[in-house]
């Protein structure tokens, strides 16, 4: 679970409801000063949310980018219905299309598209349905297929409990299983709290379908080659979901330009953002 270093928007950002005709989403959108030189579009991962790429917002507008980060349907701030099927991942993948739409207009340079974890594998699937509206894809944090073992099987037993318990009753039994360094007292109160209230928004159903995904993934690194986007694989030095060997080895499989945040592990964004922030419009600056 990525946890924001803060909850305040930077003075260039602003919270509203993006319309798309898949619905309304929850957004933060942050613009340079004069006009943009592209926009960034950010998609979060599992159990997450826009909130998670706050600390990005900034640094991407003083270097020229607009930057839109989204909640999905059924996360946190944006509504959802309470059916599995409504977060299959076509469905998703269709909402980010929209999304897409909805953004990019005259005047607001290239569209490049970014998921986090799982909106790596969400933005993906949006990619292979229509790559037109994208000069590129990064995706952070995420690989070529389903999560490694041992995160399945925590997703399998949050799946299992999500089918059988409230909302609030995981909530805790999912705070016993974390470790030592994830307790409440290494976490301020203030993102604590809002770690709490943003789970307790999100739509269960979502949870268990989108934890499926990760389970069953195939791997699509191929299909995504073959669309000639330029794609960026970006990670921390460290990750538990996706192991870096298999990030780099996508990578390669791509052709993909590569960067490790040091010092980062499966949240770059949240955990060293500026110098997340740098490898991005880096390599945004260089597709054009």
């Amino acid at each position: 679970m990525s946890r924001p270093p803060t909850l305040t928007l930077p003075p260039c950002a602003h919270a509203y409801r993006l319309d798309t005709e898949r619905g309304a989403f929850a957004v933060h959108d942050a613009r340079p000063d004069g006009a943009p030189i592209g926009t960034a579009l950010l998609v979060p991962g599992f159990t997450g949310s826009k909130e998670d790429f706050i600390a990005l917002l900034a640094p991407l507008a003083a270097a020229g980018f607009r930057a839109v980060a989204v909640d999905g349907r059924g996360q946190h701030e944006s509504p959802g219905p309470r059916e599995e099927q409504a977060y299959v991942q076509r469905e998703l993948a269709l909402d980010v299309l929209a999304q897409a739409r909805a953004v990019h207009g005259p005047g607001s340079g290239p569209l490049h598209l970014l998921g986090h974890s799982l909106g790596g594998l969400i933005t993906r699937a949006a990619v292979l349905l229509d790559a037109a509206p994208f000069r590129s894809l990064t995706v952070l944090s995420s690989g070529p297929a389903a999560i490694e073992a041992a995160q399945q099987a925590r997703v399998r037993l949050l799946i299992q409990a999500l089918g059988s318990l409230d909302m609030e009753s995981v909530w805790r039994a999912m705070r016993e299983l974390d470790p030592p360094e994830a307790a409440d007292s290494a976490t301020p109160p203030e993102i604590g709290a809002f770690l709490h209230r943003r789970w307790l928004n999100t739509v269960p159903e979502q949870l268990i379908a989108t934890g499926r995904q990760m389970l069953e993934e195939p791997d699509r690194v191929a299909e995504l080659a073959g669309t000639g986007l330029a794609t960026h694989v970006v990670s921390g030095s460290v990750d538990y979901a996706w192991p870096v060997p298999w990030m780099d080895a996508m990578a390669e499989r791509l052709a993909a330009h590569r960067s490790v945040i040091e010092g980062a592990e499966h949240s770059p964004n949240a955990e060293r953002p500026e110098k997340t922030a740098e490898a991005l419009t880096g390599f945004w600056s260089g597709v054009g």
